[in-house]
């Protein structure tokens, strides 16, 4: 058996910014006009007006300021309210390739390594921009790395399930190392003419290199153990599919086929389920509550972030012990615990201990304990 270790992350951001404000706007703007087209059904009591959005009312269900997308004009048109990507022929890159490329290329280079030393790359991501050939192969080709490469899906926690299965390949010996990348267009499959979740979600690109530890040329950080856990659950679901087209009546414009949840119900059931899962995970680990340096929490809602951290280290975390971009980048699905970690691990000392976990629809959870050295 070896010892794994990262030796690298990258992070790919979008250069277009919608903050709160403009957000708010084009769905008020959005709303108004629903309600307009529906004024005769509202007066017969047949249609419920649309509610406006309000940056309070953002910030106070998430914890968010703002998020980056790949498209904004899109987005912010109440015509439209979704981005504007432009189809892509076969010939050329893809847009989730392009954007993990980006990514592994700093985690490449923060590792001090080349596409020469990887032996695998695994594209884990909420959702995949088709269905074959895998996305992974594409990054794969673009890097000129020899080996193979696959695509996984296991919504918000497919970053750390990644990289389980790829510190489990390299324990045992098939591989010396391998690249996670996990490219999020979440902009993608979120409705933004829905109040209750049109500020969740931005776009983003995260990289991991893991590697023998023994490869290791600069500091790092040990994975010392894994853990992944599944529970089903509809209560975060995305109905969209190549079988699932259309409704019988031919209707396209589905609500199903985007993103979709039952916010109460997930946060009390997700939230003894993460924080029972990390405690299981940490005390088999023999590790105390004290002994943990810094949490790196899935980013998808502050409050749900306050309340595990608080769970696992027996207090309120000082915010350097769990470090939150959530207010920045929005829930960026399986990357945003991969965010958090690449800005704020360096400060660590030889020796710290620290925790990256997701958690998401499935229910899905999956945990990393690491040790820097």
């Amino acid at each position: 058996m070896f010892t794994v270790a990262i030796t690298g992350t990258g992070v790919f951001t979008p250069s277009e910014v919608i903050t709160n404000a403009e957000l708010v706007k084009a769905f008020n703007a959005y709303a108004d006009k629903i309600n307009a087209e529906q004024a005769d059904a509202i007066a017969a009591g047949e249609f419920t007006p649309l509610e406006h959005s309000s940056e309070e009312f953002i910030y106070k269900a998430s914890g968010i300021l703002q998020r980056y997308v790949m498209d904004k004009q899109g987005v912010l048109d109440p015509e439209v309210m979704h981005p504007l990507l432009r189809q892509r022929s076969d010939d050329e890159p893809g847009i989730m390739a392009e954007m993990a490329l980006d990514a592994a290329k700093k985690a490449l280079e923060q590792a001090g390594k080349t596409a020469a030393d990887v032996d695998a790359v695994i594209c884990a991501a909420s959702n995949l921009e088709r269905a074959y050939p895998a996305v992974a192969i594409e990054i794969q080709k673009l890097l000129d790395i020899k080996g193979f490469a696959f695509d996984m899906n296991v919504a918000c926690s497919s970053a750390t399930f990644g990289i389980q299965a790829a510190a489990d390949m390299i324990r045992a010996g098939s591989i010396r190392s391998a690249l996670v990348v996990n490219p999020e267009i979440c902009s993608g499959h979120l409705e933004w003419r829905d109040r209750d979740c049109h500020f969740i979600f931005g776009d983003v690109a995260t990289a991991t290199l893991l590697e023998r530890a023994e490869d290791a040329t600069g500091p790092c950080f040990e994975v010392l153990s894994t853990r992944c856990a599944t529970e089903f659950s509809n209560n975060i679901r995305n109905n969209n599919g190549y079988l699932r087209r259309s409704r019988p009546d031919g209707v396209q414009d589905r609500r199903d086929m985007q993103f979709m949840q039952n916010g109460r119900k997930v946060f009390k059931e997700v939230l003894p389920l993460v924080s029972q899962h990390i405690a299981n995970h940490m005390a088999d680990e023999k590790i105390e509550s004290g002994d943990m340096k810094r949490l790196w929490l899935h980013q998808a809602n502050k409050t749900m972030n306050d309340f595990i951290g608080k769970k696992v280290l027996g207090r309120t975390p000082e915010p350097q012990e769990q470090p939150n971009i959530l207010q920045d980048y929005a829930n960026t699905s399986s990357a945003g615990s991969i965010i958090a970690f690449s800005k704020y691990s360096d400060d660590l000392a030889s020796g710290d201990l620290g925790l990256i976990c997701s958690f998401g629809a499935g229910y899905s959870v999956g945990s990393v304990i690491l040790r820097k050295r």
